[in-house]
Formats: structure tokens, sequence, C-alpha cells
């Protein structure tokens, strides 16, 4: 119960270190664009908002593995595996800051990545077992959510609008991830399920 009760919190916890850290970040840099501007533009080498988007990505990681953790205890499947990878991936964001280096710059791509992979498949790998539960409605929005974090995520790569999509993209996932905290996780028994205010 202690875990659950850590999961939650980090659950709603993270995503927020994080959303708060890109909004006060790009708020205090001049001449930033949310739009057409990286979120990791607000924790690279020199950027006077290093430390406080660094921070927001240490947040998330921190919140978001100990949710991993409550999440694998009460819905099975590869889920919990999806926010973990989510969690560490973007501790290296964190490490590997853009402008080091060219080889930095690489872990750094990688690792980002690899987050909005897994951060994308985190609903989708969820869908499942919500369905078998019996909760279809819990399972469609997490489809959805899965579907529409991907899409906006792949979108960054086509046009100068990649800041926004971006952030559409780890928005949507982020807010599955508080969603479910607040609810899955809520929940008196193991087997109760998820993605949850869907359901009433």
């Amino acid at each position: 119960m202690a875990l659950r009760t850590a999961a939650r919190i980090g659950g709603v916890f993270g995503p927020s270190m994080f959303l708060l850290g890109w909004i006060i970040s790009a708020l205090r840099t001049d001449g930033y664009s949310v739009v057409e501007d990286a979120i990791s533009r607000l924790a690279a080498v020199g950027a006077p908002t290093r430390w406080l988007m660094s921070a927001g990505f240490v947040g998330f990681t921190i919140g978001v593995g100990v949710f991993a953790f409550g999440l694998r205890g009460v819905l099975n499947g590869p889920a919990w595996v999806a926010a973990l990878i989510a969690s560490i991936a973007t501790l290296g964001v964190a490490l590997f800051p853009l402008d080091y280096s060219n080889g930095v710059d690489l872990l750094h791509g990688a690792a980002a990545f690899t987050g909005y992979i897994a951060l994308s498949a985190l609903p989708l790998f969820a869908a499942p077992e919500l369905a078998r539960r019996g909760h279809l409605r819990a399972a469609r929005v997490s489809r959805i959510c899965g579907t529409i974090s991907a899409m906006a995520l792949a979108a960054t790569l086509l046009g100068p609008a990649h800041g926004l999509f971006q952030r559409i993209g780890v928005t949507v996932g982020d807010t599955w991830i508080v969603a479910t905290a607040l609810w899955l996780l809520a929940q008196s028994t193991p087997t109760s399920t998820a993605a949850g205010i869907a359901d009433r």
C-alpha cells in the first residue's frame, strides 16, 4: 500500500515538474518560441534556464519511475516497462544536454527519441489489459491518447512547428499518466483498472 501511495504521488509529481519546468523556463527566456523551439533548448549548455529545466527532467524521472513500479502491481502487461523506460530516457536527456559536443548531442537525441516512443507506447500497452477486464471506454481513451501522442511526436520531424507538436505529444502522454495515477492507483484492490476517469 505504501508503494501504491508513493506511485500515485509520483505519477502526478513527475509530469507536473516537467510541465512547470518548460512553462516557467520558456516565460523566462527572451526570444524563445514554444512553437518552433524544442523543450531541450531550455536545458542546453549555456541556457539561462538550464538548471530549472534540468530539474523538471529529473523530477519526471523520479516521479514516473516510482509510478512505473506502482503500475506494475495493478496492471498486467508491459505498460509499466514503458513508463520505466520513459523515466530513464528522460534522465538521459538531462545528463546529455544540447550544445555540449556533437557526440553528446547524438546521445541526447537517442535518449529523447527513446523517451518519446516509450511515452507514446505506455497508454497503447495498457489498452489491451483494460479491454480484457471490461473497461472498454478506458481502453479506447488509452488508444486515442497513445495515437495522438505518437502522431504529434512524429510530426516534430516535419516542419518549423516541431516545438508545438512536441508539447502536444508529451502533454497528452503526461496527462494519461496523471489520470492513471489518480484513478487506477487509488483503487482498493490490485485487480482494479485504469486510465481511469474515462470510465466514470
